[in-house]
Formats: structure tokens, sequence, C-alpha cells
């Protein structure tokens, strides 16, 4: 396993966000936030494993506009180093479209979701986005 800095793989899952944000090509919001480390589920906490995740979304935005940002990514991601690993839907009632990819090299994932408004209006439609890193231990 990679010894790497915290900060370094905490930056490269930021980048990588910004990168994906660049495909999908959307105008309306994105939530603030950055990337948060969190040890590996795998290992004990002795081993200093970790890995970095950075989950946001963008929202206000027409549902349709969002469909034709994830098909763009279907496009983009294989022109830009990532391997599709899953495009359907996830396990959620909603069964929303969700695509699922990986970094050459597998130094980080990505999860992609698009949630439709609900009838009874208290869910927003909004198309979620998480890049993580591989888990790696610290210097």
């Amino acid at each position: 396993m990679e010894i790497r800095d915290r900060e370094a793989v905490e930056a490269d899952v930021e980048k990588a966000s910004s990168r994906i944000l660049e495909m999908l090509a959307l105008g309306g919001n994105v939530t603030e936030s950055g990337a948060m480390t969190a040890r590996c589920a795998d290992y004990d906490s002795d081993q200093h494993v970790y890995r970095a995740r950075h989950p946001w979304s963008v929202y206000q935005v027409p549902f349709s506009d969002m469909q034709k940002a994830m098909d763009r990514l279907r496009v983009e991601l294989p022109k830009n180093g990532w391997e599709i690993l899953k495009d359907g839907v996830d396990s959620s009632v909603g069964k929303s479209p969700q695509i699922i990819a990986q970094s050459e090299g597998r130094t980080l994932s990505l999860d992609v979701r698009l949630h439709e408004a609900s009838e009874t209006g208290n869910t927003p439609q909004l198309l979620e986005v998480t890049v993580e890193s591989a888990c790696y231990r610290t210097k």
C-alpha cells in the first residue's frame, strides 16, 4: 500500500472533483465542501490507513440539463482517464441513475447519482457526486 501525505491526497481528490464539475458543464448551485479524511474501515486504527472523500452536489438546475450532464460524463470520463465500472441505477427506492468510475491507476473512484425531485416536494432534484481516494498509509 502506498505511503502518501494526507494534504496531497486531499488536494488530488479536490482537483479531480473540479475536473468532474467541468465535465458536467452545469450551471446552478454547487454545495461547498472540501475533501475529508477518514480511516479505512478494513484496517485497525494502529495501522494508520486512510482515504479522502469529497462529496458534493449540484442543484437548482433543470432535471433535463442534469440528464444531459450525465450523458456528457459517459463520453468525457473515458477520454480523461476514467474507466466506467457501472452505468445503471442505484439500489434506492427511486432507482436513481448512477455512474461509478475508477481513475487510471485505481487511485480515485467516482460515484455520480441523479436524484429526481420527490412527489411530496421534500427532496429536491440534484446531481450528487462523490470522489474518493484509494486507501493509503500516512508517513
